[in-house]
This record gives structure tokens, C-alpha cells and sequence, in this order.
């Protein structure tokens, strides 16, 4: 089968590799539609793990069963998660299912970017979703993304009508932004060094998108009624969003690091300065559970979140160099999804 194998951001080539084999409990994907998401193109991070198959957020049907598979038959059309959680742990108990050790360790094979990828059982039992109705198969694979982001929105506990800043409007900002505006009615700001983002950003319910350039806590003071934002999300890891951010968030108020900063990045500002008297929140989000899976292709599949609108580019597998090109120079693209049966 066909994949495309990631060496480097500038270097993801079109190579042959044997088609997976399943086991007892196992499915075979055939891949439709895998979406570029920016974590893939973080090259400190996968840097000592090359060649791979990247590739997360995952849509297809289901080309083989193996045996004791009960809940599953050949041809449905499935949306899959590549870390599960065990469900028992003193993490998953707490309610905290993304930061146990099982989620950390489970994975599919090879990956999105690919025809075909291997679901081994625990991804079939806890981590499988059936893609309602007749949604495409590029909408149902925004599930990961999106239950990433809803699973922020519940920690945090973001509520109506909340004024939010979100540093970063790729294509997690966008989410962020969509989702606090129709969902949850916040008043929402955003900032992005693109002019196509931060029009993009006010498509998709920013209030006022800002360049990051301009962008200052007094402008969001003027825009906001004197106010700070009662919660700051950062999409971005650049060490100048981060300290606007840390100064953009009103007393009593919480920052969100939803996106990686670089490999050595740090907070920038002294604790005194920021958060002693202020109440303030620094807190973190990663991934989604299988409930925040279930959550969100329910949404896209009701229509009550516009997902269709984001994508900017479908290419076939054969041109994954191109996404990734589009994704790392964070111009004019919003959504990169890859074809792997074109």
C-alpha cells in the first residue's frame, strides 16, 4: 500500500510498505479522509522518531474484521481514535482519561497517512466510532480536533457568555472560536499573524481578530468595555503570544496552554507580577477521552458546528508533501485534509 512517510517537514515522501495484517480483535481501516494537524509539524518532537507515518485524525470504512469482533462489520463507515484510555486507572477515575499511562503507550498502525492503517483491539473497543447518517468522511474526521477542544472547554468549565481571547488562529484557534461563540455565547477575540486567519477567525465568530503585531492588553481593554478577557486560550506556543496572553487575562480569570510551546519554552513572567492577588488560573488541556469523541461527532453530525467551511485544501496522498508545505507556513490555509484513496 501507499504512505506517505515523514522524514521532515520539507521532506515527507510517497513510499510502498506491506498493507497491515489484523488479529483477533483487530480492524482494517481503509483511510478516507486524515487531516494535517499542526502537532505534525512540530519537528523537535518527531525529529528521533523518523521515518514514520503521521497522521491522527482519521475517517474511513471498514475494509476487514478480525475474529471476535462483534460490534463492527466490513463497510461501516468509522471514525477512530489513536490513544485510548484504560478507563480504570487513578487518572481515568479522576477523570483525567488523557494523561493516563495507557493512553500514552496505545496508537493504530501506520498511521492516517495511509490506505490502509490497523486498529488493534483496545482502539476497536474504547476508541471506534460509527460516522452518523450521511456525513462525509472529511467532516467526521474533524472528531479528533474537535474533541480535543471540547474536552478544554469542560475542564475549564468555560461558561456562557464569557469574554475569550484566543492567541492563534489556526485551525485549533478557529475550533476554539467556533465552539465558544455558537456553543457557549462567549464574546470572543483573536489574534493571528495572517491576515487570511484573522479574517477567517471573525468568519467563524471572532468578534474582532487582531494582528498579533498590534495587539496589546490595552487594545483588548479599549475593544472590551475596559475589561480583560475572563479566559485567555493559547493556540500558539511563540514565546510573545504566551507573555500577551499572561497579560491579557482579567482577575479571577484562567489561561488555557492548549498548543505545545517549543522544546525549551517557558512561562515568561514572574509569579508576583501576574498571578499574587489576581486569582488567576494557569491550567492545560491535552487530547480528547472517548466521551469527548462521542461528544463531538455527535455536533458535527447535528450541523451545530460549521467544520465543512474550514477545509482549504484536499490533496491526494501523493501530494502530502504540498500539506505539509501549506501547514508549516501557516499562510493561506486553514484545514489541510489528505485523500489517501486518491
Amino acid at each position: 500500500m501507499r504512505v506517505a512517510m515523514y522524514y521532515s517537514n520539507s521532506d515527507v515522501r510517497l513510499e510502498e510498505m506491506p498493507e497491515p495484517q489484523i488479529g483477533p480483535g483487530e480492524i482494517l481501516m481503509k483511510v478516507h479522509a486524515s487531516g494535517i494537524c499542526g502537532s505534525d509539524v512540530m519537528e523537535w518532537y518527531r525529529r528521533d522518531r523518523v521515518p514514520l507515518v503521521l497522521g491522527h485524525e482519521v475517517a474511513g470504512e471498514i475494509a476487514q474484521v478480525g475474529e471476535g469482533v462483534a460490534d463492527f462489520t466490513i463497510g461501516e463507515r468509522v471514525v477512530a481514535a489513536h490513544h485510548v484510555p484504560c478507563g480504570e486507572c487513578r487518572y481515568c477515575a479522576a477523570g483525567h482519561h488523557t494523561v493516563c499511562d495507557t493512553l500514552r503507550s496505545t496508537h493504530f498502525h501506520p498511521g492516517g497517512f495511509a490506505e490502509y492503517l490497523r486498529l488493534p483491539r483496545i482502539n476497536v473497543e474504547r476508541g471506534t466510532f460509527r460516522i452518523p447518517g450521511s456525513l462525509s468522511f472529511e467532516e467526521a474526521s474533524f472528531t479528533e480536533p474537535l474533541a480535543c477542544v471540547l474536552r478544554s472547554h469542560r475542564l475549564i468549565n468555560l461558561k456562557k457568555g464569557s469574554d475569550v481571547l484566543v492567541l492563534g488562529s489556526g485551525i485549533s484557534g478557529i475550533l476554539h472560536i467556533h465552539l465558544a461563540y455558537h456553543l457557549s455565547g462567549c464574546r470572543v477575540f483573536a489574534t493571528d499573524v495572517s491576515e487570511y486567519r484573522l479574517k477567517a477567525a471573525e468568519k467563524f465568530g471572532a468578534e474582532k481578530a487582531i494582528d498579533a503585531k498590534d495587539y496589546s492588553p490595552e487594545k483588548l481593554r479599549e475593544l472590551n468595555g475596559g475589561c480583560l478577557a475572563d479566559v485567555v486560550v493559547l493556540c500558539t506556543g511563540a514565546p510573545s503570544a504566551i507573555e500577551q496572553g499572561l497579560r491579557s487575562v482579567e482577575r479571577g480569570g484562567t489561561v488555557l496552554f492548549f498548543a505545545a510551546a517549543g522544546r525549551d519554552g517557558k512561562i515568561p513572567l514572574g509569579i508576583n507580577e501576574i498571578f499574587w492577588r489576581s486569582e488567576v488560573t494557569l491550567t492545560s488541556s491535552y487530547a480528547g477521552s472517548p466521551q469527548d469523541y462521542q461528544d463531538a461527532l455527535e455536533l458535527i453530525a447535528e450541523g451545530r458546528l460549521n467544520v465543512k467551511d474550514m477545509i482549504t485544501h484536499r490533496l491526494p496522498l501523493a501530494q502530502a508533501q504540498e500539506g505539509f508545505r501549506l501547514v508549516t507556513q501557516a499562510g493561506e490555509s486553514i484545514k489541510v485534509i489528505i485523500e489517501p484513496q486518491n
